[in-house]
């Protein structure tokens, strides 16, 4: 055999067994995505008053098509936490039809990104939930997910690029720093995703989400006069008052506060109390994520409550 035949076919080989490798898994899958995505948007492109079906009031003469239109766009973004093993057993979920889950975004311990949906299709990644009065959140929202079993930190490279799409998603579609939350904010008890472990406060000063000022638990000394009641002081004619320096929180909570109606602005759904206290905590406080709220929490919830109205 020439030698330079059988170099050829050593090379062609090589040539076939990298095209094997790099032959994406998820070929079947992405072609169902496209297939669906091509049902919609024959759907979009239908005439409107051509396609009406148990109309029972008169329609127009013609139809008269709007030139003043664009795409519908999300408004919130869910963070969650997958609670699986790895980024490769989430995507399995995510392609399986049986599972009925999705998100748009799918972020890797090791920092890689899977934007598995296009950001104007909804995704079914919330559930049941609420924030304030919108009810259905999966039709204004893009769903993140980060791998991450529901009990570990999330890396340095996940957080790194997580921030990269929401720097991303936050220019495109101008969405409110308020509206970066969490899965367990609208769906209370009921998840508990991301975990405490999640720095909330770092994305906050990125700009994604809200968090409270930094000196709301401060306190300062100040001196009180307290009536002295010890009759035999006040027969020595010693004196009648008594000064005492006490600390005192900078910013104290007003008498009137109502830690429920202030859950209830921020946009927790308050109809169980209790499960919007734990939501609450496991965002802002991150430790002792119960239902009760320490006169502490009372300060930074008042101090978010201000800024959320």
């Amino acid at each position: 055999m020439p030698r330079s035949f059988s170099f050829l076919c050593c090379s062609l080989l090589a040539v076939a067994i990298i095209s094997s490798c790099s032959v994406n898994p998820y070929a079947a899958t992405n072609k169902s995505y496209k297939k669906q995505a091509k049902a919609y948007a024959r759907t979009l492109s239908e005439v409107p008053q051509e396609n009406q079906e148990g109309v029972t009031y008169p329609q127009g003469d013609y139809w008269v098509g709007a030139t003043n239109f664009n795409m519908r766009k999300p408004n919130f973004v869910i963070i969650h936490h997958t609670a699986q093993n790895s980024t490769e057993h989430t995507l399995k979920t995510f392609t399986t039809p049986a599972t009925s889950v999705s998100a748009h975004y799918v972020i890797g311990r090791d920092g890689k990104v899977y934007h598995m949906l296009n950001d104007y299709l909804r995704a079914w990644h919330a559930g049941v939930g609420k924030w304030g009065n919108n009810t259905d959140i999966n039709s204004s929202s893009i769903g993140i997910e980060l791998d991450n079993n529901g009990a570990e930190p999330f890396s340095e490279e996940q957080v790194n690029s997580l921030l990269g799409v929401l720097a991303m998603l936050k220019k495109k579609y101008d969405i409110p720093t308020a509206n970066f939350i969490g899965h367990s904010d609208i769906a209370p008890t009921r998840k508990n995703d991301p975990n405490p472990a999640f720095p909330w406060r770092k994305m906050a000063e990125n700009g994604y989400g809200l968090w409270y000022d930094q000196n709301v638990l401060d306190s300062v000394m100040v001196a009180k006069t307290y009536p002295v009641t010890d009759s035999t002081i006040l027969k020595s004619g010693i004196q009648d008052s008594l000064v005492v320096f006490e600390q005192v929180p900078l910013h104290p909570v007003p008498e009137y506060f109502n830690p429920e109606e202030a859950l209830r602005i921020i946009g927790y759904d308050t109809r169980n109390l209790n499960a919007a206290i734990k939501a609450f905590k496991l965002h802002f406080i991150q430790e002792n994520v119960n239902a009760i709220l320490t006169e502490n929490d009372k300060r930074i919830l008042y101090n978010l409550y201000k800024k959320y109205l």
